[in-house]
């Protein structure tokens, strides 16, 4: 196991919770991790006290219910300070679904800081296909939620407030998994990688940027412009399956 933490590749605002949240690992004699890692905004160096959850991924060697009962009681006290339920797993889970989430198990291989154990991530394979796959049908079920949260929130700005934000977070792993594709810069922040819309994908990133300062608390759109704001969107996400779009009918990554 590590006895020194990487934690000068973390965010000194995430070094408290994550250091009491090993600690509280460690009294339980019967909660062995194979590895315990950090990914996600507090991996990239992105994490907002505030605005930012801190995501961790666990490999266990076998996930029972009783197992999973133990760990709750720690989530239940450290979900205060940020942390959100783990991501469990095993090894032999990480192998048999890469074909099933090559994005997010892509974004997490390229970006995570290691804390206990054997990283899984350096012998992960995931298929150029797969990948292609799974940011095709992200992006077109994010345009699709999109239009169904706004009726869901009965059409108010405060739930386009609430929808951008969240749209985007879903939205960034994908254009970083298209990037990968296009042998593009993919390990960005997430203004460097909206920026690089324009050369990647042909896409004017400038409704993207908005919505990312919305998401970061930098703008504060009034209620006469978040509507405005959305149809700008919902345009800009248009754009990008048909981007998409045109790659399958290319034939590429097949």
């Amino acid at each position: 196991m590590a006895t020194n933490p990487p934690w000068s590749q973390l965010q000194e605002d995430t070094h408290t919770p994550l250091r009491g949240f090993l600690r509280t690992i460690k009294k339980h004699e019967s909660l062995t991790a194979e590895a315990i890692l950090v990914y996600g905004s507090a991996a990239r160096g992105e994490f907002l006290q505030g605005y930012s959850n801190i995501n961790v991924l666990i490999v266990l060697e076998r996930i029972t219910q009783p197992l999973l009962q133990q760990w709750s009681g720690i989530q239940k006290q450290w979900a205060r300070e940020g942390i959100v339920a783990p991501l469990f797993l095993t090894y032999t889970d990480l192998q048999q679904s890469s074909d099933v989430f090559p994005l997010e198990f892509l974004d997490i291989k390229e970006c995570h800081v290691l804390l206990e154990g054997r990283d899984p991530f350096p012998e992960l394979h995931v298929s150029s296909t797969h990948l292609f796959l799974q940011c095709r049908q992200e992006v077109h079920a994010n345009i699709l939620r999109v239009r169904q949260g706004y009726v869901e929130g009965w059409g108010r700005v405060e739930a386009i407030q609430t929808l951008l934000p969240l749209s985007l977070t879903s939205l960034l792993p994908c254009l970083r998994g298209l990037s990968r594709l296009l042998d593009r810069p993919a390990n960005m922040k997430a203004p460097e990688m909206l920026h690089e819309l324009n050369a990647t994908l042909d896409v004017d990133p400038s409704v993207f940027l908005e919505v990312w300062r919305l998401k970061r608390g930098l703008s504060t759109p009034g209620k006469h412009e978040l509507p405005k704001l959305l149809e700008r969107y919902l345009a800009g996400l248009g754009q990008l399956v048909d981007k998409v779009d045109s790659m399958k009918q290319e034939g590429r990554f097949q």
